[in-house]
């Protein structure tokens, strides 16, 4: 009997498997194809921003690949809900193949192993790839005669985030969601609980939380980084640049004018007094000054005999619209993602729950935009491939014009084909970040599309009847699954689970968004209050290297 039950549940899976091929090919493809351009599009993105002088062949491909694996990380969302969506028909009952629960337990298992690769891929990167390669090329010398003594500083410095790593998949590991069954019971046997949740989890709780962590990161850097640019970067194409032609007037009156004050300087000590230490502050001031203008002179005239520039110019129309579109597009985002709190806040089961909410109690109208268009498999899943990639440009756009900081320090500049390795490590780390807590963004942009998909279920309610002695009457309605749904009708996505498994990390998520409205909106006014930016802006600084400078213009 167990050979013929193993023999009948193949069978079933082999048919499951058979349906979703044939029924989704044209999803798989989709699939394949947003792969494809994931690739591509972290290649150009790294090599775009990498320096000329300074690249290393090291350092390029962790960053290609570290965020290439967000992005892809972020693309099997949609596969999940398709998923779970894929397995009911639209007047709620299950499919023939899905009607089984463990046909259904397998397929959610197989995407659970994929958020397992995935994440343990990212967990890898953040924790152990990205920081040794990191303090790698930190440790490199100028004669790079010891590679053995290199790579063992790398290895020594790293240690410390492998003991970060360590501690927080302990933590997720025996932080127990659920009291023992038992609460008289021994410290032996809530160890052995313990133990015993470990292994019906199948590790999840301790992946989990080690993600939750990264992702609260994540939510710093979304509050930071991406806030601002969905404000400074429609404003800036609509704004655009400032004219060549004015700008180098400009820069010819203020050389000529700091030329003036220092020959002045110089003059006083004509007949070989000394100058002052007052004047000998200033004369270095103002020398370095003209240093810094001669540099944006040339970089002004490379720029006015730039083919890029003069077809940027042709392009100015496109760039408005493609602006006003961006900030259209950042206001949807903003009312959404209000009216998604206030629901929250209104009908949510509370903060000791992570603000859960049952159902969609206000219009939202990305959540409905998403409901309609999740039965044409690919049209749900480029609408959030475009959100996801909106994130990551618009983040990018905070991250270039606001620099990476560590609180009042600004530790690296990012800037088209001058940026340092190590900064392209911090760069792809926070991206890697920042995409992480995407996830939790589209969530709460859409929290009933993310959490059940387009799932409904049977529901059956009484009718009310004139005469008490015909019995009760039932019909049967129905409707869109919410966390008010009976377990055994609608199936919950897997990344819902991790995004929900330890409840203090969602209240700690919608506040976050609260703090990610309210940046944005000073963001808004902060742009709004700015001018035009140069046609060479963040290309030269006072603290920039003069030779580096030079060989990047020549």
């Amino acid at each position: 009997m167990a050979s013929v039950s193993c023999v009948a549940g193949s069978e079933a899976v082999m048919e499951t498997a058979v349906a979703l091929l044939s029924e989704s090919v044209l999803g798989w493809s989709i699939f394949t194809i947003v792969l494809l351009v994931i690739l591509a599009f972290c290649w150009i993105y790294i090599r775009k921003y990498q320096s000329r002088q300074e690249s290393e062949v090291i350092s390029t491909i962790t960053a290609i690949c570290a965020l290439a694996i967000a992005l892809i990380t972020s693309a099997l969302l949609p596969v999940d809900i398709f998923l779970v969506s894929f397995m009911k028909h639209p007047n709620g009952t299950y499919k023939e193949w899905a009607a089984n629960n463990e046909t259904r337990q397998q397929i959610e298992n197989t995407v659970l192993y994929g958020y397992y690769t995935l994440y343990s891929i990212i967990l890898f990167c953040v924790f152990l790839w990205i920081p040794f390669v990191y303090f790698y090329y930190e440790e490199k010398d100028e004669d790079n005669s010891n590679k053995c003594l290199q790579v063992k500083n790398a290895l020594k410095y790293t240690i410390g985030f492998v003991i970060v790593c360590s501690a927080l998949l302990l933590i997720g590991t025996f932080v127990p969601l659920e009291s023992p069954p038992n609460r008289n019971s021994t410290q032996w046997e809530k160890v052995q609980y313990l133990f015993e949740e470990l292994g019906s989890s199948h590790g999840l709780a301790a992946l989990s939380f080690s993600i939750s962590s990264l992702t609260l990161i994540g939510m710093l850097a979304v509050i930071t980084y991406t806030a601002y640019g969905m404000s400074v970067l429609p404003l800036n194409l609509i704004k655009g640049t400032r004219s060549i032609l004015y700008e180098r007037l400009e820069n010819t009156e203020d050389t000529e004018e700091v030329e003036h004050q220092i020959d002045k300087l110089k003059a006083k000590c004509a007949d070989g007094r000394p100058l002052s230490m007052r004047d000998r502050r200033n004369l270095q001031d103002l020398e370095a000054k003209l240093q810094v203008l001669r540099r944006q002179g040339r970089h002004l005239e490379i720029a006015e005999r730039n083919c890029c520039n003069k077809v940027g110019s042709a392009l100015r129309p496109m760039k408005i619209l493609l602006g006003v579109f961006f900030i259209l597009v950042a206001l949807l985002f903003f009312m959404t993602l209000f009216i998604s709190n206030l629901d929250k806040a209104l009908h949510s089961a509370g903060i000791s729950t992570g603000f859960i909410i049952f159902g969609t109690n206000l219009t939202n109208p990305l959540n409905e935009l998403l409901l309609a268009l999740q039965p044409v498999f690919p049209l749900d899943y480029i609408l959030i491939t475009i959100i996801t990639m909106y994130f990551v440009f618009t983040s990018m756009a905070g991250i270039r014009n606001m620099g990476i900081w560590f609180f009042w320090i600004r530790l690296y500049k990012i800037r088209p084909q001058r940026t340092r390795p190590q900064a392209l490590l911090f760069l792809c780390m926070i991206l890697l970040l920042i995409v992480l807590h995407t996830s939790y963004m589209i969530y709460s942009l859409a929290p009933q599309y993310v959490m059940y998909g387009s799932q409904k279920y049977l529901l059956q309610t009484p009718l009310p009847t004139a005469d008490p002695s015909q019995g009760n009457h039932t019909a049967t309605i129905t409707k869109i699954c919410d966390a008010d749904a009976p377990e055994d009708q609608c199936t919950v996505t897997r990344s819902y689970l991790f995004l929900h498994k330890f409840w203090f990390f969602s209240t700690i998520y919608y506040f976050g968004n609260w703090a990610f409205l309210v940046v944005f909106l000073i963001g808004l006014v902060v742009s709004c209050c700015k001018g035009k930016k140069s046609v060479i802006e963040g290309e030269v600084d006072a603290d920039d290297s003069d030779v580096s400078d030079d060989e990047y213009v020549h």
